[in-house]
């Protein structure tokens, strides 16, 4: 099973759809907390090639985009091989 960390900020409902997503996939992830300023946000950027938003997805160390990108990935029925899922 892939590695998958999400960087994210509390009260952030992308974040908190994100996490659902992956959770109902039935995926364990780790969740790094990010706020606005915060060291662990300036790594998520730098990671992330300069998206400055939350949430951030790694798989396996690469980056997926936020939640847009990862529920685009799963409408497309790409999202399961990609987090060694099914």
């Amino acid at each position: 099973m892939a590695e998958i960390e999400i960087y994210t900020t509390a009260w952030c409902p992308y974040c908190a759809a994100a996490k659902a997503l992956l959770a109902k996939k039935g995926v364990p992830f780790r969740e790094i907390d990010a706020p606005s300023g915060s060291a662990a946000r300036a790594e998520a950027i730098t990671r992330s090639g300069g998206r400055t938003t939350v949430p951030q997805v790694f798989v396996d160390g690469k980056p997926l985009g936020g939640y847009d990108d990862l529920a685009a990935l799963d409408r497309a029925g790409r999202l399961d091989a990609l987090l060694g899922v099914g």
